[in-house]
């Protein structure tokens, strides 16, 4: 709150997520380990992989001279620890250039193998809906999140003060990914 009332709203927040993939955690676990079992080593790996990501923020100014920032750390049930980023900048944010900032879209494989390929693999909601009744945002037959997202060619505010983040159709600029899961398959 301190920080709210001295330098107003934060321009950013920023959720990092641990990977328990990462090769610095993976290379460490003993046979038969996961992540899970090993909060020493995420821990560890998880403070400096974040303290890149703030001085790459803060030092490199890649969303520009940033005023101040903090953070907090949380454990999620699944055993991993991640964190919420609030970012104050020296120029504030102007709303035409947050589809710069931020990306709600499938990247172009064309142009980008590696972003589409990591996207695809752990940014994709569900499958729900019709596709899987069972899955566990399903909350009276509709997806809790939301799910499916309008498409829409710019990002707007919604009339609850929440974004819509721009999501083109493939008629506008924007891709697809079908992804098989068991018997189900996916557009998204």
């Amino acid at each position: 709150m301190t920080y709210v009332r001295h330098y107003g709203r934060p321009d950013l927040f920023i959720t990092f997520t641990c990977n328990p993939n990462w090769e610095e955690i993976q290379t460490l676990l003993l046979p038969g380990q996961q992540a899970i079992h090993r909060h020493d080593l995420t821990a560890r790996v998880f403070k400096q992989k974040l303290k890149s990501l703030i001085d790459f923020i803060v030092k490199n100014s890649i969303f520009g001279i940033t005023r101040c920032w903090l953070y907090t750390i949380e454990w999620q049930k699944r055993g991993l620890p991640h964190a919420h980023i609030l970012v104050w900048l020296k120029d504030r944010i102007r709303p035409e250039e947050i589809d710069q900032i931020i990306s709600a879209e499938i990247p172009d494989p064309l142009i980008d193998q590696e972003l589409f390929d990591i996207v695809t693999k752990h940014m994709i909601h569900g499958p729900c809906g019709a596709f899987n009744m069972t899955s566990p945002c399903m909350e009276n037959g509709k997806c809790k999140k939301n799910f499916p997202k309008p498409h829409t060619n710019d990002t707007i505010t919604d009339i609850d003060g929440y974004p819509m983040y721009r999501r083109r159709s493939t008629e506008n600029g924007g891709h697809t990914f079908t992804m098989r899961l068991a018997e189900l398959s996916k557009s998204s």
